[in-house]
């Protein structure tokens, strides 16, 4: 028989399997800390918008409050690195040991053409690419406007093939980057990739599969780790949510989970008000009740795939970032305000950094949610996020 959770012990799940269950550091956030989470949520999504702060930085703010970001930093660009980037929910950051992972579902389809017509580049320019694959490796980690330099190479600004203002030598570098050819060091404070050759990034122990193609896990054996990474990270979750944490396919997906399900790691539930199969992970913790309070990134993989934070936490949310300022319902940069096990509102924040002050630009909350418990929570929250962001005031409006 089919085991069947409520509602709200889903969410108290998926909470939990988050890390944001877990009570913050009563001492200041070291390297292991950080270390903690990313091994608890597997990989952090990267997005270039700084109205607020850059993305990645948050998740580890609303799991661990104030710390030292350079911390975050140097995990990613010093060796031995902790953290790689590649794309997997998007541009992400993630462990060594998943890089390989990505042969697969990425690496293989942008070298023969069947993701995102990384391909075609190297079709139409292979001297080019190998151009840019030699210099690359030869050198020091650089960025693109680098690379360029250094083969003397021109700027297009041709907008008719790619959609992008990009030279041919970063179309190339790109489609090196997909392919698992070469990889990044780290960004610059302008957030322009550093690109480097493997041998450059990869820490000794992770160094065979890095290097080696042929060391690299079997198709199903690595879509199976994947799942499995997404599976712990979720702590209940349908087949579309496993699918969405690293942007696989569901034709991938389906026996992964089969074979996890009959290696008893998942087990097949019924959530309450979903018609849909879940799957609980073996290791879940299940909490009676969880005292959670975050500011969530827009991109904080709690809140990620908006289908099932509908289906957890009935919480409609969508980016506005790209909606005309007129037609926008809650805001431009707008954080989910997660508290206990509900996300109870959602608040447009910038930082102004000018003026020292945390802009609430506009604050709105759930049904039936804002009264004055609610509002002392929130403002405790900003004051906690605007001092670790250097910020000596909050403001609203």
């Amino acid at each position: 028989m089919t085991r069947s959770l409520s509602s709200a012990a889903a969410r108290r799940i998926a909470i939990a399997a988050q890390g944001l269950a877990r009570a913050r550091p009563e001492h200041v956030p070291t390297t292991r800390d950080l270390q903690r989470v990313v091994d608890t949520v597997g990989l952090v999504q990267i997005d270039s918008v700084n109205v607020l702060t850059r993305s990645h930085y948050l998740p580890f703010f609303s799991r661990l409050g104030r710390y030292d970001t350079g911390l975050l930093d140097r995990m990613r660009d010093r060796g031995p690195r902790r953290l790689v980037e590649y794309w997997a929910h998007e541009a992400s950051l993630m462990p060594p040991s998943t890089w390989p992972l990505m042969d697969h579902p990425r690496m293989q389809r942008a070298r023969d053409g069947s993701w995102g017509g990384m391909q075609r580049i190297a079709r139409d320019h292979p001297d080019l690419v190998a151009a840019v694959r030699a210099e690359v490796i030869s050198g020091r980690p650089r960025t693109a406007r680098e690379i360029e330099a250094a083969l003397g190479h021109e700027r297009s600004t041709s907008l008719e093939d790619w959609g992008w203002n990009w030279s041919e030598v970063k179309h190339a570098l790109e489609h090196l980057f997909w392919a698992g050819e070469i990889s990044s060091a780290g960004r610059t404070a302008q957030f322009e990739r550093r690109y480097a050759g493997l041998a450059r990034v990869v820490a000794k122990g992770d160094a065979a599969p890095w290097l080696d193609p042929s060391r690299r896990l079997p198709a199903q054996e690595a879509y199976e780790q994947l799942v499995r990474i997404g599976a712990r990270a979720h702590g209940v979750a349908t087949e579309a949510d496993l699918a969405d944490y690293f942007r696989l396919e569901r034709r991938h997906v389906r026996p992964a989970i089969a074979s996890l399900v009959g290696a008893g790691e998942l087990e097949e539930v019924a959530v309450e008000g979903s018609n849909r199969t879940w799957y609980l992970h073996e290791r879940a913790r299940r909490p009676r009740s969880v005292a959670a309070r975050a500011l969530l990134s827009p991109f904080d993989s709690l809140v990620w795939h908006r289908p099932r934070i509908e289906a957890l936490f009935d919480f409609h949310y969508r980016l506005e970032i790209y909606t005309p300022a007129h037609k926008r319902v809650h805001g431009y940069y707008v954080l989910p305000f997660l508290l206990g096990e509900r996300l109870v509102g959602r608040v447009d924040l910038k930082a102004d950094r000018a003026a020292g002050v945390l802009r609430a630009r506009r604050t709105t909350w759930e049904r039936g949610r804002g009264g004055a418990e609610d509002r002392r929570e929130l403002a405790a929250e900003l004051e906690l996020m605007a001092g670790w962001l250097g910020l000596t005031d909050v403001a609203s409006g």
